[in-house]
């Protein structure tokens, strides 16, 4: 007689039965902005945000943390030695840009370029259907040895309808199974709707319903270099607000000059502090050099520029020096450049 594939119901009733005696240890934590825990093993979470909001770069910081087991950005990490490994799922992205996700996250961590980390394993799941991807994603799962973190960038493509409510439910249940079976923590990418914050589709609800945190990845209103990163969803201690803006390097940055809602920002920059002969002496200096600079770089000359003509302000200053050049098209600003406007008006 062929052995029967129907669940043993008796038996997962007896085994799911709770008693007020039961000892239930506390689930490890592994991720955490400043002291606000964000993931734990055997449970799972999500990052949110609308396209260009750079998602994926607020992943790759989060990912390096991981791996050196202390700060990048305001993320920090823990991970067990025996859950010390990485399974990072890219669904989305060619071969090529997956590369340079790699290539960014140990550039965060401070590690080689040459040589591939054991404790690192990417997957590039463009090419498969959704459930191939699952497939392939449940078999590294169960066959990673000391595995504590997996990141799924592109969840949407693991369904082949986000409007589908039984998809949706069994795609959440596979999380719930993995993390649980695995005690691993499972960290998501959604894509939110264009005319609203929520995340997309059946899916996005069922991952707001379920998971452990849900971040938010959001342009900022004012400066569109600027990402802000905020929790829709905690069940932790709530975290501050955040941003991190893209450097030179092309890597995230943390924007230390950034101040979240309701605190009172520095005091702008006073019209009558310099005459616009003295701009103009300090802005030449700084872009005696290069016509053409970055937003770190024309910090870092700002300083330098104004410093030449006896003005050495902090970088607190300098920002808010920054904000009101650019309003005075004093500089503009072309791509993620910025170059001195010589013919501008006081």
């Amino acid at each position: 007689m062929e052995k029967s594939n129907q669940p043993n119901i008796p038996e997962l009733l007896e085994n799911s039965r709770l008693r007020v005696t039961d000892v239930c240890d506390m689930p490890p934590e592994i991720l955490y902005v400043g002291d606000s825990v964000i993931g734990t093993l055997g449970n799972f979470s999500a990052s949110t945000g609308k396209a260009k909001s750079k998602k994926t770069f607020n992943i790759t910081a989060i990912v390096a943390a991981a791996m050196i087991g202390g700060t990048v950005l305001r993320y920090r990490a823990n991970l067990p030695t025996d859950k010390s490994r990485i399974l990072y799922v890219d669904t989305e992205q060619s071969p090529y840009h997956c590369i340079k996700v790699i290539q960014r996250i140990l550039r965060l961590a401070a590690l080689p370029l040459d040589f591939q980390p054991t404790s690192l394993e990417f997957l590039a799941l463009r090419k498969h259907t959704p459930q191939t991807r699952i497939a392939i994603i449940e078999q590294a799962i169960y066959g990673t040895e000391h595995l504590g973190l997996v990141i799924i960038d592109g969840i949407r493509d693991l369904a082949y309808d986000i409007n589908s409510p039984s998809e949706s439910t069994n795609l959440i249940t596979k999380l719930m199974q993995w993390t649980d079976e695995r005690q691993i923590h499972i960290h998501t990418v959604l894509h939110q709707n264009k005319s609203d914050d929520n995340s997309r589709g059946h899916i996005g609800t069922e991952l707001n319903n379920k998971a452990e945190t849900i971040l938010q990845i959001a342009k900022d209103s004012i400066n569109k270099d600027m990402s802000i990163v905020s929790a829709v969803h905690i069940r932790a201690m709530e975290f501050e607000k955040f941003a991190f803006r893209i450097n030179d390097d092309a890597l995230p940055e943390l924007a230390e000059d950034y101040v979240p809602d309701g605190e009172v920002a520095p005091k702008g920059f006073d019209y009558q502090e310099l005459t616009s002969e003295q701009h103009r002496q300090a802005l030449t200096e700084t872009f005696r050099k290069k016509e053409s600079l970055g937003y770190g770089e024309l910090i870092e000359a700002l300083k330098e520029g104004y410093g030449s003509i006896g003005y050495k302000y902090g970088r607190n200053k300098i920002t808010t020096l920054k904000v009101f050049l650019s309003n005075k098209l004093m500089i503009v600003q072309e791509g993620k450049a910025y170059r001195f406007n010589h013919n501008f008006y006081y």
